[in-house]
């Protein structure tokens, strides 16, 4: 017999509860940026915000980023978050140049609404971290970025002064930079060997010449070089003024002259009374060179009274209330515990994370779900798998009603072509600073997506690490249809590192490991095919696109682990895949072709060469 008091009471008890939160919510928000009035504010972005005018001096300066960066350089699964925010101005001299090192979970940035509008004289630099005398590399140099400033570079001695380092690998953009006075280098070729690095991005940058030395792969995009030194296995040109010529794979450039579409990052700035604002770049197409070149960039400032600026201690039910209200969301550095989503609502919602806020579902929820709706923009975060395993870490859009649109051919998604949401320097983890995990780590079902540097990662070293700890299927599933990809990075996962089922799909820049620990071939075994493709465009799919792919082995559990194709497409004439190659870093096993039963076998005969295919079909 139910008890229908018990029920009564706790349903009462369940609404009272409600009601409370939600009057507490209200008095919560009075006191923040939603409920500023119209007059301009500086906003409290917490303590781990670090700004810095030019009335300070080079010392004072110097002493604070350099007790940062000392705590950072090797503080790769820390909880610190940083961000250092530079007012428009000149930092440093000739005689006490500014320098410094940027470490884990550090961004770095000028706050003028041009890169032209500060300039810090001296080095900001990422080098080698040494694990031994003989053991120097940038590897595991992730977690960190630069932007919208001016470096004029001078200063140090000896080896170091001749460029500025950016040594570095995934999960590092450099975006809205200006480099002068000196080469830009992303080897560290001053440290002992064996100096390997595995990046990266730059977008919307002007520099000299570029030393790529042993990046194994970068991507850089609508931005002016002064040349480039060399390249490796996979390096990528879209937009870029200066780049080198198309000749893929000897040596393995692949460089498109324009940009078919993109769309920069949000980011923070003052304007010229001091007052904070977010500048929101437009949707670029067929784009080359810097956004910043003419007058003003394109876009449109939004106050920063738009915005909800919350912390690591701000229940994600005042965040989820914030939105409800209409507002966007600024995620202030530090480890967010997510007892529920964060659900973005409203088109044109802007979710901004500075100094690499972290976002961990601790339910089984995903970390941000987004309505199907237009121009949301999601940038500077990291997605972090919690311990109860999430069907997805990101979602945009439903995959049930997907999934009911496309059973019933109703094609009732919407068309977001003039106003797509887009992704920016977001970063996936499954393992390594928590233990965790998480089916597919972004999903989209949501027509149109802007990714624009993605790195997902399941992690092979640090905390939680095993194949049967960090589970997880997927780094990308697209449902969606023309969901473009400008710098994509998946490794590591268990079954398809991506897996793209939408029409119109295109990726610009592909970086991708295989799991390195599969315990058997029975483990990793798709049907009668031996190991998973790390990335497969489904028979669902008639048209895709993609330019300069890069898939990699190092199976490191000494066992004969073998995958039959690194890559697999439908073979449609609506597929069209430039410049695909496989590598054997180390280890044991094979990959026996690079897509579709084509290209060469890569395995310990022919390790650290590339396997190229120019063009499948």
């Amino acid at each position: 017999m139910k008890n229908t008091t018990s029920e009564s009471s706790t349903a009462k008890l369940a609404f009272a509860r409600l009601v409370g939160t939600l009057l507490l919510t209200v008095g919560a928000l009075s006191g923040s940026a939603v409920a500023q009035n119209a007059t301009e504010v500086a906003s409290d972005f917490g303590p781990n915000v670090y700004i810095f005018d030019p009335s300070m001096s080079t010392s004072q300066i110097q002493a604070t980023v350099d007790s940062i960066a000392n705590q950072q350089v090797s503080n790769q699964f820390g909880t610190q978050r940083y961000a250092l925010l530079f007012k428009p101005g000149v930092y440093g001299s000739a005689a006490t140049p500014l320098d410094f090192q940027v470490g884990y979970y550090t961004e770095v940035a000028g706050l003028g609404a041009s890169p032209a509008d500060v300039t810090i004289n001296g080095h900001v630099d990422v080098y080698n971290q040494c694990f031994a005398a003989n053991n120097c590399i940038a590897l595991d140099n992730f977690w960190r970025s630069m932007s919208n400033l001016t470096i004029n570079v001078m200063g140090l001695s000896g080896c170091q002064s001749s460029a500025d380092f950016w040594a570095v690998s995934q999960a590092a953009p450099m975006r809205r930079v200006n480099i002068t006075g000196a080469n830009l280098s992303l080897q560290d070729y001053c440290s002992a060997g064996p100096q390997f690095a595995s990046g990266g991005f730059i977008a919307d940058s002007q520099t000299g010449f570029v030393i790529n030395g042993s990046q194994q792969q970068f991507y850089v995009r609508n931005s002016s070089i002064g040349g480039w030194s060399n390249a490796v296995w996979d390096q990528v040109f879209t937009g870029v003024v200066g780049a080198p010529a198309q000749s893929y794979p000897n040596p393995a450039y692949t460089t498109l002259p324009s940009t078919p579409i993109s769309r920069e990052k949000p980011f923070l700035y003052t304007d010229s009374n001091g007052n904070y604002k977010v500048f929101v770049p437009a949707l670029q197409k067929n784009s080359s060179g810097v956004s910043w070149s003419g007058a003003n960039t394109p876009g449109q400032s939004r106050s920063i009274n738009n915005f909800f600026v919350a912390t690591p201690s701000t229940n994600v039910e005042v965040i989820n209330l914030a939105l409800l209200l209409g507002k966007s969301l600024i995620l202030t550095p530090g480890v967010y515990q997510l007892k529920d989503s964060i659900r973005v609502l409203y088109p044109n919602t802007i979710v901004l994370g500075l100094g690499f806020a972290t976002l961990v579902p601790q339910t089984g929820r995903p970390a941000i779900t987004v309505t199907d709706v237009d121009g949301v923009r999601i940038a500077g975060l990291i997605v972090d798998a919690g311990p109860i395993n999430s069907d997805a870490l990101v979602q945009l859009g439903s995959s049930r009603l997907r999934g009911l649109d496309n059973w019933f051919g109703f094609n009732r998604f919407r068309d977001h072509s003039s106003n797509p949401s887009s992704l920016s320097d977001v970063f996936f983890r499954i393992g390594g600073a928590t233990a965790g995990s998480a089916t597919t780590s972004l999903e989209i079902n949501s027509n149109d997506v802007l990714l624009d540097d993605i790195w997902a990662w399941r992690a092979d070293h640090g905390t939680g690490v095993g194949w049967i700890v960090n589970t997880a299927d997927h780094g990308l599933v697209v449902n969606g249809d023309n969901v473009t990809a400008l710098g994509l990075a998946v490794e590591h996962y268990q079954k398809e590192q991506v897996l793209w089922n939408g029409n119109g799909g295109e990726t610009i820049f592909y970086q991708s490991e295989l799991p390195y620990d599969p315990p058997s071939q029975s483990a990793w075994t798709d049907g009668s095919a031996n190991g998973y493709p790390s990335y497969v465009v489904s028979n669902s799919a008639n048209t895709h696109q993609a330019y300069g792919l890069g898939i990699y082995s190092f199976f490191n559990q000494g066992i004969n682990i073998i995958e039959d194709n690194a890559m697999t497409v439908p073979d449609t004439s609506g597929i069209a895949i430039h410049d695909v190659g496989t590598v054997f870093l180390n280890g044991s096993g094979q990959i026996t072709h690079v897509i579709n039963g084509q290209g060469t076998t890569a395995n310990s005969s022919n390790g650290g060469s590339l396997n190229p295919v120019v063009l499948y079909p």
